[in-house]
């Protein structure tokens, strides 16, 4: 467990195993999220979780100040030669797989391959001026009302409204420390996050013609949800095909030893 100071804030990170560099990246999730990926992982990888600015342990010197996917791409540099230097590899998820494609189109030294899982890129869907006008009022009804509503408005737009909860299974109950947390991280996603990350252009043909090795992932189980229609998209138009990963949205979190799995025999391929 270490912190590493960057322009404008401080970023929280652990490392755990042994062998070449694996970052784990997500936004606005923090570290704990890959938890049981990074553990199985560990195994073969020297794997790098951290939790981006003004999330969980992060903190950050503007706490009014908007968040952009470069922004968190150059945290992400100052991390990876912070670490020893790149090329390493990446796994993005959600936010986390976009900053993982401003960072490759920054630093593409950085980054040997990325698996880019379920980005959810806005600008390149056919009705992306209506899925931005969705985001505003999710934004707005924050501002309105609060988080909670929010969340409820945007998981149910993403699809992923009761996503992980099984009928055979109690309910998780937070802690008041852990609903305090959610509530923070809540407050910077919808406050901060949520319309700059939505908002993200990709460099198309700089993408197309990267040296980066990049890895389109989409959930199994993740058919007509947003982030899966948005990453298919997106891949067609850097002329990738999609690879199926175990679960969905989260596939990584609670199909852990699968997505391990697969996520090692891409990385292995060459």
């Amino acid at each position: 467990m270490s912190f590493l100071d960057v322009p404008g804030a401080r970023l929280y990170y652990e490392s755990q195993g042994e062998g070449p560099l694996l970052l784990l990246i997500g936004s606005p999730m923090d570290s704990t999220g890959f938890t049981p990926l990074a553990q199985v992982m560990a195994e073969r990888y020297t794997v790098v979780t951290y939790d981006p600015r003004g999330i969980g342990k992060s903190t950050r010197d503007d706490a009014d100040a908007d968040i952009t996917p470069e922004m968190q791409a150059d945290d992400v540099h100052r991390l990876i030669e912070s670490l020893g230097g790149g090329p390493v590899d990446y796994l993005g998820s959600s936010g986390g797989a976009i900053v993982g494609l401003a960072l490759i189109t920054a630093h593409p030294g950085d980054v040997r391959t990325l698996v880019a899982h379920e980005p959810p890129i806005v600008e390149t869907l056919p009705d992306s001026a209506e899925v931005h006008a969705k985001f505003e009022e999710i934004y707005q009804t924050f501002l309105a009302q609060g988080s909670m509503p929010a969340l409820t408005m945007f998981l149910t737009y993403a699809g992923l409204a009761g996503m992980g909860q099984q009928e055979d299974v109690p309910r998780w109950e937070p802690s008041p420390e852990q609903l305090a947390t959610m509530e923070a991280t809540n407050k910077v996603f919808f406050g901060h996050l949520i319309r700059q990350t939505t908002a993200f252009v990709p460099d198309l043909d700089a993408l197309r013609t990267s040296p980066v090795r990049i890895v389109v992932g989409v959930g199994a189980a993740s058919k007509g949800q947003f982030a899966r229609r948005c990453a298919e998209v997106f891949a067609r138009q850097v002329g990738l095909t999609p690879m199926e990963f175990a679960g969905d949205h989260g596939g990584f979190a609670a199909h852990a030893p699968e997505f391990a799995e697969q996520l090692t025999a891409v990385l292995q391929e060459t």
